[in-house]
This record gives C-alpha cells, structure tokens and sequence, in this order.
C-alpha cells in the first residue's frame, strides 16, 4: 500500500478539536480517492463513499440542506448507516454537486462531530461558477500534489534511506555509497513520475515498455477530459497549451511560443483553465524584495510547470535519454531537473496553504539575469538555482544576492555534495524536500 504525506495530515484532522469539513482538491488520478478511502477503512468503523460521478442520482439528496434529512436519504439508498463519530462521509468527484460543497458548511454547523470529506480533480470549477458562494471559515481545503521523490523512496521499499536523508546535515554530510543509490533512485523517479498508479505499477515490476503504455494513457485521459474544461471551440487551443508545456517548461513564455497563429486571448484563457484543472503550474515573476511574493507579481512574466515530471518527459519521448545520459542536469537543456525542483518545492509547501512558485529575472543592457525559483521560509526570501556548474559560476544568484542585500544566502540544487559556501547552500537534488530543515540550520529564527 502507498503511504502518501497526506496519511499523517488525514490523521491529525481526525483527531482536531477544531476540526472541520475537509475539502481535498488536485489534479486527476493523482491518488485523492485512494488515499481518503484507506484513511476511512484504516481509521473508521466504516466509510460511505459516494462518487457523484459514478451515481449522479445522489446529487438528489443535496436539495436541502437540512443535513439529518441529507443523511437519511443517502442511508435509504445506498443502505448504508452513517454514524456521527465513526464513520467517514467521503464525497467524491464533489465538483458534479455543487450543492454538496454548500452542505459541508451546515455539517460542520449541525453535525460536527460527523467526519466528513470531499474531493475532486475539477473542484476549481465549482468554486469559480457565478452562482456558488463558498462557504468561508466553515470548511478546510487541502491541496495534493503528485508523489514527491521522499514518497517515491517509501513506495520502493527504501524507508530507510529517506529516514537518513531527514538527518543529514552540514556536518554528516551524504556517504558516496548513499549518494550512488540516490542517484540511480532519482533517475528512476525522474522516468517514472509521481503519479501513484504509475509507482504502484513500477514497485510490482511493471516493465518499461508497460511504463510507457500506462504514462501514454495518463496523458490521453487529461486530453479527454477536457470537454469538462469548456467548450468545443477551445478544445483546439486546450490541446495547444497541454501539448506545448512540456517543451517551454524552465524558460520564460509568451502566448505566441505556443501557437503563434492564435491570439492571445484564447491561449490565456486555456492557460487559466489548465491551471484551475492543475494539469500545470504557472510560476509568476516576483520583484523578491520581501513577503509576501504574491503582492510584487508581474503577471505578463511567467514560466510554466507540467503536472508531473515523467508524464513530461513521456511527452517529450525524453526516456531514453535518461536512462543513458551521465549527467541528468543537462537533459533538454536543464528543464527536466527544474521540473523535477518545482514539483518538490511544490510538495514542500504546506497542504493547507495556496500552492504557488515564483521566479525572479532582471532584464538590463548587456546584464541580464534570471533565478530559477524564489522562495520562502520564515519572513526571509530565498533565491533558488538548478544548476550543474561550480558554485562560484552562478552569476544571476550573485546579482540577486547583492540587489536583496536582506537575503540571508542563495540555494543551488545540483548533483554536487551537500555544502555552504560563500553564501550559497548546495544541495543534492534528491535532497530537495529537505531544503527548509537544511535552510532553518543557518537561520536565526
């Protein structure tokens, strides 16, 4: 079974005294249903699940809001018992019931001690539609993101070397037989992804070829699923941006570098549903001079992000090339390793809190520079390098570093060994969930 982060969050919301509705929201096949029903059948005396999907008569029961009435009439027909206190309401794919979203607001207020979930791959959707106030202060919202490199190491048997990897520091340093482990752990990863259907399938030894199959099918599905996304006219343009991401992931991009004979209203409006859909990421520019990013964003600079790095690599035909590259950093020019860095800075921003990643680029006569990603811990930003060369070749981290005088140091992701030098801290790309544990070692808090 494949534990997921999300495992302990599900536990400690079980047992909040402050606990509410929970509402989990993430991109399709990404293991939201399989990790709340493992939750319910592990932690409950039962679990009622009902996918608005799959049994779209349910969405009959959400005429009231009433919640006892609710209860009953689901009870009735599914003939299940749902007992406040032990058994999991899970309502899947809730996006198909808006009004279901709604009730989550009166199960807290009525029937609190009711545990109660919802989730869905399209929830954005509901949300975002004219006539649905959401219910604010009254539900919690959890965001799930792709298996991180850390869960990936847990589903292939390798608890172990992910404990020690949270112990490594400065001083201890990581063992070259470690570092020769990790490596060919990460290129694996970096094949596979972190969609949970795939690791499941690679950890009961699925072949590569059957690998390939199942990522090719994962894509179509998304591609498919896109008349839920709009209308058929924008099929066209849905399909130009999916298609394009992968290619432009890691530099900066304009509407005309996916398709330079549409216009640009049509691309931004695919982008924007993309992301609602969270088959992408946008990573806006951000000016870095202080907290929060969010408020210093220049909304026409931006990068792209794919949803996960093997589907992005099985969409690029990029497979073969890391399976024999020597030096992974270099692959497609560097975007696999900066797409594989945003997924794991991703997964390290708490579940409970808005997802978002920035960039910072400076645009000056014969000076230009740009830093892969900034970030934050504590009121400090961070200006963050995916880089294969030596640290003191890092030239936009530099001048960043002395335009933000405030900024404690840099970080480099690379392949070199974990270390601080000259105000940048290095580390390991396979270490990267750990970066704030290793930033938080240099800070005074």
């Amino acid at each position: 079974m494949l534990k997921r982060n999300i495992d302990d969050l599900l536990s400690a919301w079980k047992q909040s005294s402050t606990r509410q509705p929970l509402l989990v929201r993430g991109a399709r096949q990404i293991g939201k249903t399989f990790s709340i029903t493992n939750f319910g059948k592990n932690q409950f005396d039962n679990i009622v699940t009902i996918n608005f999907e799959e049994h779209p008569e349910f969405t009959q029961c959400f005429t009231s809001m009433d919640v006892s009435e609710i209860i009953e009439k689901i009870s009735i027909i599914s003939g299940m018992e749902i007992y406040p206190g032990k058994t999991l309401f899970f309502l899947d794919e809730i996006q198909e019931c808006p009004s279901a979203i709604m009730s989550l607001r009166y199960f807290y207020e009525k029937m609190p001690e009711l545990h109660v979930i919802g989730a869905g791959s399209l929830v954005e959707f509901a949300l975002k539609s004219p006539n649905f106030r959401m219910p604010v202060g009254r539900i919690s919202s959890l965001s799930m993101e792709p298996m991180s490199f850390f869960e990936f190491l847990d589903a292939m048997s390798f608890q172990k070397l992910r404990q020690h990897l949270e112990k490594v520091d400065i001083q201890t340093g990581i063992e070259p037989v470690f570092h020769e482990k990790l490596t060919m752990l990460l290129r694996k990863y970096l094949i596979i992804g972190g969609m949970p259907g795939l690791v499941s399938a690679y950890a009961d030894n699925a072949s590569p070829e059957q690998i390939k199959i199942l990522q090719s099918s994962i894509l179509q599905t998304y591609q498919a699923d896109f008349a839920k996304y709009a209308s058929t006219a924008q099929h066209k343009y849905l399909k130009d941006v999916f298609l394009a991401v992968p290619r432009l992931t890691g530099s900066q991009c304009k509407y005309s570098h996916i398709n330079p004979h549409v216009q640009s209203r049509d691309i931004k409006n695919a982008l924007n549903l993309l992301t609602d859909a969270r088959c992408l990421h946008q990573v806006f520019h951000s000016s870095g001079m202080g907290i929060p990013l969010e408020s210093q964003v220049n909304p026409k600079k931006f990068k792209l992000l794919f949803l996960d790095v093997g589907l992005m690599q099985r969409s690029l035909g990029l497979d073969s090339r890391l399976m024999l590259e020597k030096d992974i950093m270099t692959i497609n020019s560097g975007s696999v390793s900066e797409q594989f860095i945003g997924q794991q800075l991703m997964a390290s921003i708490n579940c409970y809190e808005d997802k978002k990643l920035y960039f910072w680029t400076r645009e000056k006569k014969n000076s230009n520079a740009e830093v892969d990603y900034l970030t934050t811990l504590g009121s400090s930003v961070f200006p963050v390098e995916v880089k294969s060369g030596k640290t003191g070749t890092l030239k936009s981290l530099r001048i960043f570093l002395d335009e933000h005088p405030e900024c404690p140091f840099g970080i480099r992701f690379s392949m070199n060994e974990l270390s601080m030098y000259d105000q940048v801290l290095s580390i390991p790309l396979y270490m990267a969930e750990q970066w704030k544990r290793l930033c938080a070692d240099f800070m005074d808090f």
